[in-house]
């Protein structure tokens, strides 16, 4: 008779003892179907936001190396602001796609209207009005090209705008509002100077006044979606937005004046307050890379270039911030699939030897009628996989909805949710970072799905035939070794 009859007979007549095969292997094949599901889906949802936050570096000063060498306090003298030659080499690197860079400036206003938070348990900086400069040499600024904000009105300001310097801005519409400003109106931003007196309270003199154009209006894209959950945004949403809001932006010759006028006020006010020679003012620079892949191998040769007390700050580094329970879950279910099939080798190869033993009279009549050992050790690999892949076709789907009732449970679990909002308060900290990126644990868990795909049906099956095979290589050395003679006898 044909070996492969033969396999299928002894597979459908030995129905106790393939049950218990099918058994072992549909259980170890469910653990290994959901392992497989659950690192699959943790990795393409860190591809998937990655991918939604761009590929975006910036260089920052480094606050918590800062604040270690200045003993925990935030009384440190901070490093040298960065040289555009610095940037430039940089910006040289075959990751980069293209750049820009921004000068910043911070004006404390008098009369000119802010937006503020509607919070009456928080007071921020108590009667002091502040606003943002941020400064671009292109048209498009880096909050607007990665969509962080959006323009509602008017237009952006021009390139040759921004080559002479000229007094034009972009403001947010709240401000506007407040002011009873629009596009093309002039508005007068009058600063003041505040100094601290010895007994703890604080002066304010005039300063200047700083006439602009307003040639664009603008609103928040991100923090406008967040707002649809207040409870939720919190404080740290409210400070956020009024950081946001706050922020007016210009061409970088315009911030270099202004805040140069600034500077040479304050000296003639206090001048104990600007004894250096000169105040540098401060540059940030952002590099927007080819591609999300690009972004660690590019943070590692920009750190290499950058003086002390800067890091590298990537936009996909907010996914590490509040994907912590994701990527845990990655390694989880890596450790899971290696264990399940090293089991899975074990208990299979034992359940298929002990099986065996009782079938030795079996081998040994083949063997004596002249059957070759290939045959019989083919006959056994067949039965193993008539009942394998049946058991590993049913574990394929009932695996993947394990993995998904599991994983999904413990991605919205209490105990993971506190470490990310653990992490998410970090957010609120590095909220004005010039990338503008921002997650929060519902984006992650709203993005991660666990659901069938190629790959996934393709690793299982590779992963769990390679795995029976292997098992077969133990019951096949018992073949080998087997002796008719002593059989028979």
């Amino acid at each position: 008779m044909n070996y492969l009859k033969r396999a299928w007979y002894s597979v459908s007549r030995r129905k106790g003892k393939s049950f218990i095969l099918f058994t072992v292997v549909f259980v170890l094949g469910n653990v290994i179907a959901g392992a497989i599901a659950i690192q699959q889906s943790t990795g393409n949802v860190e591809k998937k936001m990655k991918q939604q936050l761009g590929a975006t570096v910036s260089a920052e000063m480094d606050i918590d190396k800062l604040m270690e060498e200045g003993d925990g306090t935030a009384s440190f003298t901070g490093p040298a602001p960065l040289k555009e030659e610095t940037i430039k080499q940089i910006g040289s690197s075959s990751y980069v796609k293209d750049y820009d860079y921004s000068y910043s400036g911070y004006l404390t206003v008098d009369k000119f209207k802010t937006y503020q938070m509607k919070n009456d348990n928080v007071s921020v900086n108590g009667d002091i009005a502040s606003l943002n400069l941020k400064g671009s040499n292109r048209s498009e600024a880096a909050d607007f090209k990665n969509k962080k904000i959006k323009l509602v009105e008017g237009r952006l300001v021009s390139k040759d705008e921004i080559k002479n310097g000229k007094a034009v801005a972009v403001i947010s519409k709240k401000v506007a509002d407040e002011n009873g400003l629009g596009i093309g109106d002039q508005m007068v931003i009058d600063t003041k100077m505040v100094s601290q007196n010895a007994d703890g309270t604080s002066e304010s003199q005039e300063a200047l006044k700083h006439s602009i154009e307003i040639v664009g209006l603008f609103e928040p894209i991100t923090l406008d979606k967040k707002k649809s959950d207040e409870k939720k945004g919190g404080i740290q949403q409210q400070f956020l937005e009024m950081d946001q809001f706050n922020t007016i932006y210009m061409s970088n010759k315009l911030v270099r004046s202004i805040n140069q006028q600034e500077i040479e006020k304050g000296k003639e006010l206090d001048p104990d307050a600007y004894k250096d020679e000169e105040v540098q003012q401060q540059i940030t620079p952002i590099y927007n890379l080819k591609s999300p892949d690009d972004v660690e191998a590019f943070k590692e040769e920009m750190t290499a270039l950058l003086p002390e007390g800067y890091k590298a700050t990537a936009s996909t580094d907010e996914f590490d911030k509040v994907g912590g329970s994701v990527q845990k879950l990655s390694t989880i279910s890596g450790y899971v699939v290696i264990l399940s099939i090293i089991a899975s080798l074990l208990i299979i190869s034992l359940v298929v030897v002990l099986f065996m033993r009782d079938r030795k009279h079996e081998w040994g009549i083949y063997l004596s009628l002249g059957e070759r050992r290939k045959h019989i050790m083919q006959q056994v690999v067949l039965e193993l996989l008539f009942i394998s892949l049946v058991a590993m076709c049913l574990s394929l789907i009932t695996g993947n909805m394990l993995g998904k009732l599991i994983s999904e449970s413990l991605v919205a679990s209490d105990a993971l949710t506190e470490l990310q909002q653990a992490a998410g308060n970090q957010l609120f900290i590095s909220g004005s970072s010039s990338l503008g990126a921002s997650l929060s644990t519902e984006d992650v868990i709203n993005n991660y799905q666990v659901k069938f795909s190629l790959s996934y049906i393709v690793t299982f099956l590779i992963s769990g035939i390679s795995t029976v095979l292997l098992s077969a290589i133990l019951p096949l050395t018992y073949v080998m070794r087997l002796n008719p003679k002593k059989i028979m006898m």
